[in-house]
């Protein structure tokens, strides 16, 4: 989460723009940043098992969604002009070449892998999402074996980013679970899980 500021002191968020040419320019070369609402937020180090079962997603959510999409494993979204995540796994239309000049602006589904960054994954970046209208998003919740399917971002007061997903389900195996640009491919949840 963000540190808190004297509420004396003036502090600046970043613009996407402002933070990619910084990237362009190597000035966070080995670090492990993502852009979210202005703020650079220092993403967690990946453990052996973390890395793992992101792996085994985005085989099979390549094998789901079929020909026309890709996974992408840990790669910027330009979502809006603040915020550049960069999810677990993102299923995006098209090919990797496709993105050669820029990032993609959404996906059709993306899904964060939660050990340590449960709240951060629901809240934060949960809020992002919805409020760049994200339809589909998935919290692969390793600490509880469930997977949190998140659907329907609306427009909620109290918020994070002033958005929220109406529906969110916990779903536990032996259950299934179709993405939603993938009504007839549904997934074992098992195979989401480690």
């Amino acid at each position: 989460m963000a540190a808190e500021t004297d509420p004396l002191v003036t502090t600046r968020r970043l613009r996407r723009v402002e933070y990619d040419r910084l990237v362009d320019l190597g000035m966070f070369a080995g670090e492990r940043l993502e852009l979210l609402d202005g703020l650079l937020v220092v993403r967690e180090p990946q453990g052996s098992s973390h890395a793992a079962i992101v792996g085994q997603i985005g085989r099979v959510l390549t094998a789901a969604f079929g020909p026309g999409w890709y996974a992408r494993l840990h790669s910027p979204l330009a979502l809006d002009a603040e915020s550049e995540p960069e999810p677990d796994v993102a299923v995006v239309a098209g090919a990797p070449r496709d993105y050669l000049e820029a990032h993609p602006t959404t996906a059709a589904l993306v899904v964060e892998v939660a050990d340590s960054s449960l709240r951060l994954d629901r809240r934060l970046k949960g809020g992002l999402y919805a409020r760049a209208r994200l339809p589909d998003y998935w919290i692969v919740n390793l600490a509880e074996g469930v997977v949190e399917v998140h659907r329907h971002p609306q427009p909620v007061a109290d918020a994070p980013h002033g958005s929220g997903y109406r529906s969110v389900e916990v779903l536990r195996p032996p259950a299934t679970v179709a993405p939603l640009a993938a009504p007839d491919r549904p997934i074992p949840v098992a195979d989401l899980l480690p």
